[in-house]
């Protein structure tokens, strides 16, 4: 087995363990992870150290921690000051070479806290100890259960492994998917995280993955990304190993707000980075506990391959509800009524039920007829992908009989079933047994709707072969050294490139341009503009908003109002002149970047023109981009089918806007001093794609 430096065999499978700070008090910490540990079935040998307790939950008690014997693991219940000492003489003398510290009172407080941290950190590490916390709830694995919370989940080795970075969010969590019927392999509770984070669970995970034992669903609950591109490589290696990955990530609205001087600046922001690592890795995310367990459950079941699910019910108004919300999620509840089997299977159900799509076969009907039902869909109504069971009870009989026929399709088919049990109070002991057998429960159809559309938008896990096509690397790079060496000569950290030189970066990447020139001199823009031909378009050069100061004419059709535009232009503020291009027609598209700290440059696309401000409807993904990544993130976008074509109008050539998006974000991945860039509009129809303005801010 290959054991990253920081998770060891002691962690993970110690042979002992001692709870410091252990106690009979069962309704505090060092109580209830007594009772775990002893509870779990922990079968090595488990010390406890209290000064004040001879005998500890049936457990002989150490008065002082001097007295145990050699120890491979250990438990800190204990005040935080105390912490530090504890962790020096357990691995100089006991041979400790694990701790899990649920203390708190650290780093995450005080400065002095974070330096009683330290000191454990600087221990650890002389010592080659695993870190656990502090502040946090524990480690529960099969195992161990060194946690000092409920509930404990039913652990088997194909159930999901779940890092957690806040220890209350992950009971919560627990709470939520228990009801559900979804089990566990593993709970990471990591606290504070200074040693080991979930960027380092996943490398564990990643480096160690067995296909044929190892679970292959993970959850996690993240608050802060400390090394995105270690996130990213190892979440995409294990999805590309068959692992599914769920994920919620809270506290990205924070600085979401800040202003910025560009469009890209004022959209983008660090969730803008969190949606497009995600998308880049495989991860599904999440924006609730109850959909992340949903979306676990999900990924219990077999994989859905297609969209068209049937939706069998005995209550017609749920049916309705998830058909609504599947068909908002993009996707579909095909009619049934034509198809040859329909009139068959309704002759085996009673008068007045509807084999449409929903199936309703009514409140009287029986198990026997839903296990009918699901045949038929099972084997007869071949463009159905996936079955939603919906049923309940009134409270007028059981529903044992029905489970189990249930229990037995679920078995039994190749289409994924997805159980509806909603009456979790009148029929409670049924559907507990039910999940007994090993199942899972979505009890309200619609969250289950929103989460099968989140895990259907999540792209494929990206490979990681950076491709150059076609980008001019070498001359970007001294156009950049030239324009950094401008900036040092001002006594500027950041600055605008002038026109000329954003079309020069621009076509290093090969993007091609609209005709334009600027100048300070009317005659040889008329001139220009008499070249290329009418209508042209003239923009003011200098002030960064150009619409807001007036700075843009269109479709000027002759020399004489050309002649009037400029002489009004060169009066606005900061004008230090007038660019003239071709006026062209097309769709207004726009691609934008924004450099974010850690994370690399965030590449977005979308609807051009006022509509990035006025709908914001773009999409997101981080540089450098596949093809596979482009067409995903422009297909995403609520805008799509204007780019397809709508009322008659021909769509745009998706595959250069592809390439577009591609190309610059393979620029922007050797041209890390850009910060901000954006190119609004580009216009496009069937055949071409060019960009008509264009932005970027570089810093030294």
């Amino acid at each position: 087995m290959i054991i990253t430096p920081m998770i060891n065999e002691q962690l993970l499978n110690p042979r002992s363990i001692v709870v410091i700070g252990g106690s009979n008090n069962v309704h505090k910490p060092g109580g209830a992870i007594v009772r775990n540990i002893k509870d779990g079935g922990f079968g090595g040998d488990l010390h406890i150290v209290n000064p004040k307790e001879d005998e500890v939950q049936g457990i002989k008690a150490f008065h002082d921690v001097k007295d145990i014997p050699q120890t491979e693991m250990a438990v800190l219940v204990v005040a935080a000051r105390f912490c530090p000492d504890y962790v020096d003489f357990l691995c100089a003398e006991k041979g400790v070479r694990a701790f899990v510290i649920i203390s708190a009172g650290f780093g995450e407080e005080t400065k002095e806290g974070a330096a009683l941290e330290q000191r454990i950190l600087d221990t650890c590490k002389k010592y080659g100890a695993a870190l656990i916390g502090p502040n946090c709830i524990g480690l529960l694995n099969r195992n161990h259960h060194s946690v000092f919370t409920l509930p404990i989940p039913n652990l088997n080795p194909q159930g999901v492994d779940f890092v957690s970075g806040s220890g209350a969010t992950a009971v919560f969590i627990l709470e939520s998917a228990v009801i559900k019927g979804l089990q566990f392999n593993s709970v990471w509770s990591i606290g504070n995280g200074k040693q080991i984070g979930i960027e380092d669970v996943l490398h564990y995970m990643d480096e160690n993955f067995n296909p044929e034992t190892d679970s292959k669903v993970k959850l996690l609950y993240i608050e802060n990304i400390s090394n995105p591109d270690k996130l990213l490589f190892h979440a995409s290696r294990l999805i590309h190993k068959g692992c599914r990955i769920a994920a919620i990530k809270a506290g990205s609205s924070d600085s979401g707000s800040r202003a910025a001087s560009s469009h890209t600046g004022a959209i983008a922001s660090s969730d803008s980075a969190v949606e497009a690592l995600f998308r880049k890795a495989g991860i599904v995310r999440c924006y609730s506990r109850e959909e992340l367990t949903t979306v676990g459950c999900i990924f219990t079941l077999p994989e859905l391959k297609g969209k068209n699910f049937a939706i069998v019910t005995h209550a017609g108004g749920p049916g309705v509800m998830l058909t609504d919300a599947l068909s908002k999620g993009g996707l579909n509840v095909p009619s049934l009524a034509s198809e040859p089997a329909a009139e068959e299977l309704k002759t085996k159900l009673f008068p007045g039920s509807s084999v449409a799509n929903p199936i309703d076969f009514l409140a009287t009907g029986t198990p026997e007829q839903l296990g009918t039902v699901i045949d038929y869909c099972e084997n007869k109504f071949n463009n159905i992908d996936a079955i939603a069971v919906i049923y309940g009870t009134p409270g007028l009989t059981q529903l044992y009989e029905a489970y189990d026929v249930l229990d037995k399709k679920i078995k039994e088919c190749k289409k994924p079933i997805f159980p509806i049990l909603p009456s979790l109070h009148t029929a409670g002991p049924e559907v507990e047994e039910f999940l007994k057998r090993g199942h899972v429960n979505f009890s309200d159809e619609v969250t289950l709707a929103t989460a099968l559309s989140q895990i259907m938008k999540t792209p494929q896990a990206s490979r990681f072969e950076v491709e150059l096509y076609g980008v001019d690397i070498s001359r970007l790079n001294k156009i950049i050294f030239r324009e950094i060496e401008r900036l040092k000569f001002e006594g500027v950290e950041r600055g605008y490139l002038a026109p000329d030189v954003v079309r020069e970066i621009l076509s290093c990447a090969g993007i091609p341009l609209v005709s334009e020139m600027v100048s300070t001199l009317k005659e040889a823009l008329v001139a220009f503009a008499e070249e290329v031909g009418f209508p042209v378009v003239a923009k003011v050069v200098g002030p960064v908003h150009k619409s807001d100061v007036g700075g843009v004419a269109l479709n000027i059709r002759t020399p004489e109002h050309l002649a009037l535009e400029f002489d009004r232009m060169m009066k606005i503020q900061d004008a230090t002149g007038v660019m003239v291009q071709k006026m062209l027609k097309g769709t207004e598209l726009f691609i934008g970047a924004k450099y974010e700290e850690r994370f690399g440059h965030v590449v977005l696309c979308g609807l051009g023109g006022i509509f990035v401000e006025v709908l914001k409807d773009v999409s997101s993904g981080l540089a450098p981009l596949s093809y596979d990544e482009a067409y995903s993130m422009i297909r995403s976008l609520r805008g799509y089918k204007i780019l397809k074509g709508t009322r008659g109008q021909k769509g745009i050539n998706e595959q250069k806007y592809a390439e577009i998006i591609v190309r610059l974000s393979t620029l922007l991945r050797f041209a890390t001093e850009i910060k901000e860039m954006d190119i609004n509009p580009l216009l496009a129809d069937e055949n071409e794609v060019v960009a008509v303005d264009a932005r970027i801010l570089i810093e030294r």
